[in-house]
Order: C-alpha cells, then sequence, then structure tokens
C-alpha cells in the first residue's frame, strides 16, 4: 500500500516507521527537515521537505498513486485542508485526519474524511483508567 504521511512529529513518525517496517511504500512530509530526525535509522521510504497543502509538493509525493493520506501535523486548519485537497483534487480512497479539537471531527466526517480526536480518545482512556 502507498502511503503519505503530512507531520513529522512524534505519531507521523512512528507510524511512518511501522508502516515501513509491515513493508508499506511510506512517504512522509514536514515543513522542518529537522523533524525528520524522529524517523527510525532503518527508514527506507521517503522523507520530503514540503507543506502538504501544496499541490505541487502533495505530487513530488507521489498524492496521484496513494492509497492513503494522513494528516497528522499540530493544526487543524492545515490537517483539514490538506485532507480536503487529497480527498476532493487528487481522489485518494482513504483519508485519515487528525483533529484536535473534537466539536469539529462530526463536520468533516461530513466531508468524507476520517477524522479523529487524540483529545476525545485521552478522555475516554483516562475515564476507563478512573472507573476501573
Amino acid at each position: 500500500m502507498k502511503v503519505v504521511i503530512m507531520g513529522c512529529g512524534r505519531v507521523g513518525a512512528q507510524l511512518a516507521g511501522l508502516l515501513d517496517a509491515d513493508g508499506h511504500e511510506v512517504t512522509i512530509l514536514d515543513v522542518d527537515a529537522y523533524s525528520f530526525r524522529r524517523l527510525p535509522s532503518d527508514f527506507k521510504g521517503t522523507a520530503l521537505l514540503g507543506n502538504g497543502i501544496d499541490e505541487a509538493v502533495l505530487r513530488r509525493a507521489g498524492i496521484e498513486e496513494a492509497d492513503v493520506f494522513v494528516a497528522l501535523t499540530q493544526g487543524d486548519n492545515r490537517n483539514v485542508m490538506a485532507a480536503q485537497i487529497a480527498k476532493h483534487i487528487f481522489n485518494v480512497p482513504r483519508v485519515i485526519c487528525r483533529i484536535y479539537d473534537p466539536l469539529r471531527q462530526e463536520l468533516y466526517d461530513t466531508l468524507g474524511i476520517e477524522a479523529f480526536s487524540p483529545t476525545t480518545i485521552f478522555a475516554h482512556l483516562v475515564k476507563e483508567k478512573i472507573e476501573g
């Protein structure tokens, strides 16, 4: 499977490493070259410097052949914008987007973008711990 990930933070880098280790073709984008230091030393995928809301950068990343696009930057607006571009301009079959604001998640779901909120996920995990 060909996967393009936008955002090489902790989650993006770890996801890229896991997918790469499983034999998937992975390209990870970030606007800061220093972020790529988080990738595993044996990462065989492509680390590409650039902004995931720039169509030319996405083309260089191979978005036109991607099976999955994942937006994992720190910015909800950038994530949803890139996800919309991937879904509606490049017709990527599966688009997954991290959204910190749980109130926005339902809206993005209606746009055909699989959105998840770590805020909501973590709150549920802590609640489960509290309740035993």
